[in-house]
């Protein structure tokens, strides 16, 4: 038999818990960064005494009891958070690897986290009202996920290391710009939904009556919750929405569902891309490519990653070039430029030849810049463009007068592809070379002309972006759908405009109809007695941050309603009430003349004005002797009515009548 564990240890929820105890240290405990009281409460009452709950009320409580009671398990109340919750989150994760993460919050909160619930950064994500069970549900699964091994770690390429000197090139300003700036700029001009059709799409009724379409777009919006973006097979957001579209080309919550899944996966490649992950974020964006092949936020990060692979090559060559080893700078881009990774030829022999290899590498690579030049390649593609070869010849030679008159053919080429991407009204395309042009020397007051222009044009596609969002919106308010489908709601364009532009007046006026309309629904609700959907609409009102007073006066009226509800439809015994009328039953003959005993069971209603009515049997012994007698005498009787806050109301009660033979 095994031995028994001693009374202590049966209180250790894990594996991890009870290996603390026997090696005599203290369990680690769970830290709730949160204000409400009820919230901690709560999770004491639902964690196992092993790990002790600490409540802190401040992001720096946070920090400083995570590093001196090594907790295992976090809760990050939102509303107690008063810096940006993404960063707050990436900064514990980064800092406490192996904490187990459980976020409390609005599902406006959970949108904002989408990315660290995917990663795996968030554990869980606990939705207010946070219900008993499901605390204990989520805080149990994160001592096992603990017990484990905690959370692992997220994906991402090899960290390429940061390389320290001074560079000579200007190469190093358009790293700074196309790798820090031009990500900043993306964040702010989300492409519109109808990028996935590369024209403006029309509004388009749905028809729900197509139970295959239905359980397609289901199973996505699911897989898409989740995090299934492009895998398992067949079971993936991208791939469902896709077959969705084959059954309605048009169908907005299927196109709408694709949008989400390239902007996740386009988001996560700008981090990596921020990080100098190179690798994760061309692997993140050939992903969304495959959905999207003419997405133009594709080509965007495309480009942006081309040029920060180019500007690697390009600062290691000169900083080869600069340090007297030619050979090594010509290694480097002969590697680049063929895809092959030779060793730096540092041979003795070929010193005398330096020079030499340095004017014909020079001239090979302003043939070859001029030759991308004619077929229009002057940013793309990556590592075969005229940029990338100028500019390697610039690497080599800076102050050679061949390679500053190609720059600026090159400069004139990159300007003129702007104002036709401008005259085309692509905002995104002209941005690219802009940027390239400034990066190699562009005339500041051309590029700053031409960046004024794509600024207006942003501008009037954002304008037209949001009023697009508004009457999307009010359609679906005015049909009645505020919440479902979840991706074609008017919650769903309520959310979008939010995050395009949370103070623009149009957001304003359409967040102050939704948060009047939802309120008008549990006022409906309430009138019906229907409370689970009275409150499923107040924390709705909640979220939408509507009229506070309104939504007090509300839940002061359900509180009543709950009370009065359950007060009339509680069974009391007769005994605790004032009878002021009495009828006594009269004993039946037969069960006289048989020398019958027995009793019956009754249940009735005591009325606001002391009359009792609704009388039912519920138990008699024997049966078919009593029941008839029972009934008409307490038809007949009155009580003193039952007050409630001072006013009459009706109320349920039960009595047992008994018959007994007189001998």
């Amino acid at each position: 038999m095994a031995p028994k564990i001693p009374a202590r240890d049966l209180r250790a929820a894990t594996p991890l818990g009870v290996a603390r105890l026997r090696l005599g240290l203290t369990p680690a405990p769970l830290i709730a960064l949160t204000r409400d009281a009820r919230l901690v409460v709560t999770l004491k009452k639902v964690t196992d005494p092993t790990h002790p709950v600490l409540p802190v009320g401040s992001e720096i409580d946070l920090s400083n009891a995570l590093l001196a009671h090594h907790g295992g398990v976090a809760v990050i109340d939102c509303a107690a958070v008063a810096s940006a919750l993404t960063q707050l989150i990436d900064r514990v994760h980064a800092q406490f690897p192996e904490l187990v993460l459980i976020v409390a919050g609005s599902a406006n909160e959970q949108g904002m986290l989408a990315p660290q619930i995917t990663d795996g950064s968030v554990y869980r994500f606990l939705h207010r009202p946070v219900s008993e069970q499901r605390v204990r549900l989520f805080v149990e699964a994160a001592w096992r996920r603990h017990a484990e091994g905690g959370v692992a770690p997220r994906a991402a390429a090899a960290p390429i290391p940061r390389r320290r000197g001074r560079a000579a090139l200007i190469l190093l300003s358009l790293a700074a710009l196309v790798g820090v700036a031009a990500p900043l700029a993306w964040r702010a001009l989300h492409p519109p939904q109808e990028a996935l059709q590369g024209t403006a799409a029309p509004a388009v009724a749905v028809t729900r009556d197509d139970a295959a379409l239905e359980s397609l777009l289901s199973r996505a919006d699911a897989a898409l919750a989740a995090g299934a973006l492009i895998a398992p097979p067949t079971e993936n957001a991208a791939e469902l929405y896709r077959e969705a579209l084959k059954h309605n080309a048009r169908d907005p919550r299927a196109l709408n569902g694709l949008e989400q899944v390239i902007d996740r996966l386009l988001a996560a490649a700008e981090a990596e891309l921020q990080q100098q992950h190179l690798d994760a974020a061309q692997r993140l964006t050939e992903q969304a490519r495959v959905i999207s092949p003419d997405h133009p936020r594709v080509a965007f990060l495309a480009a942006q990653i081309g040029a920060q692979r180019e500007s690697a090559v390009l600062n290691k060559a000169q900083r080869a070039a600069a340090g007297g080893d030619v050979a090594g700078a010509l290694a480097t881009l002969e590697d680049a430029t063929h895809g092959e990774h030779r060793s730096t030829l540092v041979e003795e022999a070929r010193e005398h030849l330096a020079q030499k290899q340095l004017d014909s590498r020079v001239t090979d690579y302003l043939s070859r810049g001029r030759a991308a030049l004619a077929r229009g390649a002057l940013i793309a593609p990556t590592q075969d463009n005229a940029r990338f070869y100028i500019e390697s010849a610039r690497a080599l030679a800076p102050g050679d007068a061949a390679v500053q008159q190609s720059l600026q053919e090159l400069i004139a080429r990159l300007q003129g592809e702007a104002r036709q991407a401008l005259a085309a009204r692509n905002a995104e395309q002209a941005e690219l070379s802009i940027a390239a042009a400034a990066a190699l020397g562009a005339d500041p007051v051309q590029v700053s002309t031409l960046r004024g222009e794509a600024q207006q044009l942003q501008s009037g596609a954002r304008s037209e972006q949001l009023t697009g969002l508004a009457a999307a919106f009010n359609e679906r308010l005015e049909h009645g759908a505020l919440l479902d489908p979840a991706t074609d709601s008017a919650h769903f364009y309520l959310t979008q405009l939010m995050q395009q532009a949370a103070d623009d007046p149009v957001t304003q006026r359409a967040r102050s109809a939704y948060g009047a309309r939802v309120l008008d629904e549990a006022r409906n609700a309430l009138r019906t007695q229907d409370f689970p959907g009275t409150r499923r609409w107040l924390a709705e009102a909640h979220a939408a941050s509507a009229d506070a007073p309104g939504i007090s006066r509300l839940e002061a009226a359900l509180a009543v309603a709950q009370d009065e509800a359950q007060q009339a439809t509680t069974f009391i015994d007769a005994g605790s009430l004032t009878r002021t009328r009495y009828v006594a039953p009269q004993f039946p003959d037969i069960a006289r003349a048989r020398g019958i005993d027995g009793w019956v069971d009754l249940q009735f209603v005591v009325g606001g004005d002391g009359a009792v009515g609704d009388v039912a049997v519920v138990g008699a012994q024997p049966a078919g002797i009593f029941e008839q007698a029972a009934l008409d005498a307490v038809r007949h009787w009155r009580y003193q009515p039952v007050l409630h806050d001072g006013q009459p109301v009706s109320q349920h009660a039960r009595v047992r009548l008994r018959f007994t033979v007189q001998r």
